[in-house]
C-alpha cells in the first residue's frame, strides 16, 4: 500500500474529523493516539502488549536512535518495524526537538508560558549550551557521551530513510515562547529552507531506493504563540513543492501555550490543505485532545502516560493520581472500574501500590499497559463520539468527572 488520507465524519460547526491514513504497513482510523517509543521501545511493554491495547502505530526518535545502536543498524535489521518487532504502521520525527530541547537544557519539558520571554539565546538555568544553530543545520553535543555531532536536513532525511519509518518529519528548528518575535520570525523562515531542502532530499532518497517501502515527509509548522507567522507558516508548507511532490502531511510542532493550543492548531488547519493529515506533536493530557481535536488535528503523540506511569502516576475516569500513596495500601479494586487493560483486569490497586513500594520493575510494565491503554481508549471514544454525533456532550461528561 502508498500513502494516503481520506476525511470521513466531521465534527458539526468545527475543524474537527475523523479519518483513516493508508501506509505501507497498515491503516490508522484518526483521531489517534501514536503512542511513542523513543529507542525503539515504549519503555518497559513488549509491541505484543501495545498492539493488544489498541495501539494503532508507534513513533520513535531519530536522534535517539541516530546516536544509540545507530541508524545504518536499524536499516540493517530491515528497517523499524523489523528491527522492534512492530508489524504495524511506523512515525520518526526528525531528531529537531531532541537537538533544540537537550541542547538548550530543557530536557523533556520546554517553557509553556509566553510572559517570560527574555532574548534569542534561551537556555535553562544552570544548564550549558549543548546545540548551536546555523542557516545550514545544528551541531550539537551528545547527551550520552559528549561527542559532537551535526544534524543537517539532508542528514536527517539520510538517518529517517535508514530507520525506514512509514511516516517521517521534516527538520525544523524548535523555538520556545521565551524566544523574542524577531527571533521567531528568523527562525520561521529557515525552517521553511530547510523544509525545502528535506523535500528535495526525501525526494532523491526515494528514487534511489525504489525497492522499499514509500515513506511520507510531513512539514512542521512553527511560529510559537503568533498568529500571523504559523498562518504563514502554513501556507509556505502547503506551497512547498520539489519536481511534482508536496508534503503528505503536517506536523503542528513548537512550544504552545496550553490556554491557547485549540485556537493554535485551529489556526492551521484553516490554512493547510483538507485532504493532508495534521499531526499535533507533544500532547497527552485529556482536556488538550478534546480542545486540538475539535480545531482539526488528527493524530498526537507524547512519551507523558508511560513517562509518568513509571513514577506511579496513573490515569483513571475520576483523574489522576498516584498509586503509591498510603489511601491504596489495601484498596483491592482495580486501577480503574471503568478500564478493559490487562492490568485493571487482573491486579489491583493494592498490589501496585506494593510493587511500587517494594521497588519491583514489573510494576513500571502494569502501570504503564493501564495508561497507554487508557490515554488510547480515550481518543477512540472521541472518535466514536464524532461519528455518531456525541462530541459535545462525551466532551462535557468526560471532563466534567476527569477534573471535578
Amino acid at each position: 500500500m502508498s500513502f494516503g488520507f481520506e476525511v470521513g465524519s466531521r465534527l458539526d460547526g468545527q475543524l474537527g474529523r475523523t479519518g483513516v491514513i493508508t501506509t505501507p504497513h497498515g491503516q490508522i482510523e484518526t483521531p489517534a493516539f501514536i503512542a511513542v517509543g523513543t529507542k525503539a521501545t515504549v519503555k518497559a511493554v513488549l509491541p505484543e502488549s501495545m498492539a493488544e491495547l489498541g495501539a494503532q502505530a508507534v513513533l520513535a526518535n531519530a536522534y535517539h536512535l541516530y546516536l544509540q545502536p545507530g541508524s545504518d543498524i536499524v536499516e540493517s535489521a530491515g528497517g523499524l518495524g523489523r528491527f522492534m518487532n512492530w508489524p504495524g504502521p511506523t512515525f520518526t520525527d526528525s531528531g529537531g526537538f531532541q537537538v533544540m530541547s537537550l541542547g538548550v537544557g530543557f530536557k523533556k519539558v520546554l517553557a509553556m508560558d509566553a510572559k517570560g520571554v527574555t532574548g534569542d539565546d534561551v537556555i535553562a538555568a544552570g544548564k550549558e549550551r549543548m546545540a548551536h544553530v546555523d542557516d545550514d543545520g545544528v551541531t550539537f553535543k551528545s547527551h550520552l557521551d559528549g561527542t559532537m555531532h551535526r544534524f543537517t536536513p539532508e542528514v536527517s532525511m539520510k538517518v529517517q530513510h535508514q530507520i525506514g519509518a512509514d511516516i517521517i518529519f521534516a527538520f525544523d528548528e524548535l523555538t520556545t515562547l521565551m524566544n523574542t518575535r524577531g527571533y521567531q520570525e528568523q527562525s520561521l523562515a529557515r525552517t521553511q529552507a530547510w523544509a525545502q531542502r528535506c523535500l528535495a532530499e526525501h525526494s532523491r532518497l526515494l528514487a534511489a531506493h525504489p525497492d522499499r517501502p514509500q515513506q511520507a515527509l510531513f512539514g512542521v509548522v512553527q511560529g510559537a504563540q503568533y498568529e500571523d507567522l504559523r498562518r504563514k507558516a502554513c501556507r509556505d508548507l502547503a506551497a512547498t513543492e520539489v519536481d511534482g511532490r508536496y508534503f503528505e502531511g503536517y506536523g503542528i510542532g513548537g512550544a504552545l501555550e496550553k490556554e491557547n493550543l485549540g485556537t493554535i492548531v485551529g489556526w492551521c488547519s484553516d490554512e493547510l490543505p483538507e485532504d493532508r493529515p495534521r499531526h499535533l506533536l507533544g500532547i497527552s493530557e485529556p482536556d488538550d485532545f478534546f480542545a486540538a481535536i475539535a480545531a482539526g488535528a488528527d493524530t498526537f503523540d507524547c512519551v507523558s502516560p508511560s513517562r509518568v506511569a513509571r513514577n506511579a502516576a496513573l490515569y483513571s475516569r475520576d483523574g489522576r493520581f498516584n498509586v503509591n500513596t498510603a489511601a491504596n495500601r489495601r484498596n483491592f479494586g482495580p486501577v480503574d472500574e471503568d478500564c478493559d487493560c490487562y492490568t485493571c483486569a487482573h491486579y489491583t490497586r493494592a498490589y501496585l501500590h506494593h510493587l511500587f513500594k517494594a521497588k519491583e520493575m514489573v510494576v513500571n510494565t502494569l502501570a504503564t499497559i493501564h495508561n497507554e491503554r487508557f490515554i488510547v481508549r480515550l481518543v477512540d471514544d472521541i472518535r466514536d463520539s464524532i461519528r455518531t454525533g456525541d462530541f459535545e456532550a462525551f466532551r462535557e461528561e468526560f471532563l466534567g468527572r476527569y477534573y471535578g
